[in-house]
């Protein structure tokens, strides 16, 4: 659940008792591998009653909220939660320590043939997830992709011809101009499927959330408006007054719980690359260069705020590395972005495609030049994976790696992939280094593969491992 700490950045998750959860992605099929076209507008709805609305009625937000709201979609999720055992667990004979929790947020479709978008902690942890249409018709749904990164998700229903949300351009927004949230704000307390309206301005663009909520995302480069956001608008859509998707409804900022006129939507122009990816490759693929910035918190000031972004660090080996940026540099700006702090940095690196190559400009004694960096993957993407019992993916642990990571370890095996069946059962994360199994240091993945299946046979088996600077330890039988 979200929580409600005075002056919280919220994610727009379920209210109360509603619960953020995620389904496995399904594989996608090839005719994913496609870009999203552009939704064809859906015809304006004739008015039930039998007396003619009259025209001054109808305004550029009427015309839009019938243009987008028969795609938005409300979002069911199922996950099951630990709870505190009881006495009568055992009198009725239900499972000890676990319940269902349910949770609701919104989505859109951007495909006729069921391709919903919404927000990754809306489905996160969910093992069913479902779709309600405006129509109360409800479908089950797959979870085809989620990138937590940057909070985004896709889902597909086996549906046809289904109406599509028009996606716009977040670029070239006016600060002052009219936008639209639709969604479902508290789930069907309202008494029906029917989205909810709320109308406002874009209150700024570009803005960059000092202040993180709950969960891994990056807030930066949101879009910012006045128009009220609840919980249960997660995943929603932020249209203009010409009925075009501009964002998706992802957080807000509050003291008390509720909406006070601050919320954020995800520009459609990341959301439309994201959601292109996850089509076509069930993931994202993550942009990297190799330097590390100097951080200025937001408690350090607002002229940090435009003190550029300096490099600190650069990984060896790195594209940066290849291009000549030193440590000390300046980058002022990056394509058609100027780079004020490391927040804008980290904007535009979500902007930039793996294979393409990004235009520097440098600040290096005070004088400006331009270097070109080609951007490749992060380094573990394109390492050997070793697969362990078909439960773990492991690589080596590489000097890039543990630079890019900042992980303390000189050797160990870092952990790519893990089922979720050794993830509940050991704590085991993605991104966590091996580095011992009962008293045999760890040097390489292929090193660690030999020594579990050594120990499989030979009893319990102690695992050391680094996550975030610190050493743990689990214990666990193979069987």
């Amino acid at each position: 659940m979200t929580p409600r700490l005075p002056g919280a950045l919220r994610r727009l998750g379920p209210a109360l008792f509603l619960a953020l959860a995620a389904c496995e992605g399904a594989n996608p099929s090839p005719s994913d591998a496609q870009s999203l076209p552009a939704a064809r507008p859906q015809p304006a709805q004739l008015p039930t009653s039998d007396q003619a609305i009259n025209t001054s009625r109808r305004t550029a937000i009427t015309e839009a909220v019938t243009k987008v709201a028969p795609a938005v979609v409300t979002v069911q999720t199922e996950r099951m939660q630990r709870t505190a055992s009881t006495p009568f667990d055992l009198f009725f004979g239900t499972r000890s320590g676990e319940q269902v929790a349910s949770g609701i947020g919104s989505g859109f479709i951007v495909r006729e043939d069921g391709v919903i978008v919404t927000n990754a902690h809306v489905i996160n942890g969910a093992s069913r997830v479902s779709v309600a249409m405006r129509d109360g018709t409800t479908y089950p749904a797959t979870v085809v992709g989620e990138d937590e990164l940057n909070d985004l998700a896709v889902l597909r229903i086996d549906a046809k011809g289904l109406p599509t949300a028009p996606l716009g351009t977040s670029r070239g927004l006016l600060i002052g101009e009219w936008v639209v949230a639709i969604g479902n704000p508290y789930g069907f307390l309202l008494g029906n499927s029917e989205p909810s309206v709320t109308a406002g301005v874009v209150s700024g663009v570009g803005r960059n959330l000092t202040g993180r909520g709950d969960g891994p995302g990056v807030y930066v480069d949101m879009i910012q408006t006045d128009a009220s956001i609840n919980p249960g608008n997660s995943g929603g859509p932020l249209i203009t007054a010409s009925g075009e998707v501009v964002g998706v409804n992802s957080s807000i900022y509050t003291p008390s719980g509720g909406s006070i006129g601050l919320g954020f939507a995800i520009p459609i122009d990341r959301a439309r690359r994201v959601a292109e990816d996850l089509l076509a490759h069930g993931s994202v693929r993550r942009p990297w260069i190799g330097v590390k910035l100097q951080q200025n918190g937001a408690s350090a000031g607002r002229g940090n705020l435009n003190a550029g972004a300096t490099i600190e660090q650069i990984v060896p080996g790195s594209p940066a590395a290849e291009a000549g940026l030193r440590v000390g540099d300046v980058i002022v700006r990056s394509r058609d972005r100027q780079i004020r702090n490391s927040y804008d940095w980290e904007a535009e690196l979500l902007e930039l495609r793996v294979g393409e190559t990004a235009q520097l400009q440098v600040r290096r004694s005070s004088r400006e030049q331009r270097v070109d960096v080609r951007v490749k993957d992060l380094p573990e993407v394109g390492a050997e994976k070793v697969a362990v019992m078909r439960e773990l993916e492991l690589i080596s642990l590489t000097a890039a790696i543990r630079a890019e990571r900042g992980i303390r370890a000189e050797q160990g095996a870092v952990v790519f992939k893990v089922t979720d069946r050794v993830q509940q059962a050991l704590g085991l994360q993605a991104g966590d280094v091996i580095i011992q199994l009962n008293r045999t240091p760890v040097t390489d993945a292929q090193q660690a593969a030999r020594v579990l299946e050594y120990y499989s046979v030979r009893g319990p088996i102690r695992m050391f491992f680094e996550r975030a600077g610190t050493v743990y330890s689990t214990d666990f039988r193979i069987s």
